[in-house]
């Protein structure tokens, strides 16, 4: 299956605002939504050569066997 998740990654690289665009089921939307949360700092985007915050969208592909 596949959940489409949307994040903001902040100025500072971070990232929030974690929410699920597009579930399947509800474990496999948290396990998206743990995986989102657990990977480490985003370069943030950049504009004039200052850092801006920037939503995304990612979707992810589960395999289940």
């Amino acid at each position: 299956g596949k959940v489409v998740i949307e994040f903001t990654v902040k100025d500072n690289g971070n990232i929030a605002f974690v929410k699920v665009l597009k579930g399947v089921s509800e474990e496999l939307d948290k396990e998206a939504i743990r995986v989102i949360k657990n990977m480490p700092d985003w370069t943030p985007a950049e504009i004039d050569g200052e850092p801006v915050s920037s939503q995304l969208t990612l979707p992810i592909l589960f395999a289940l066997e």
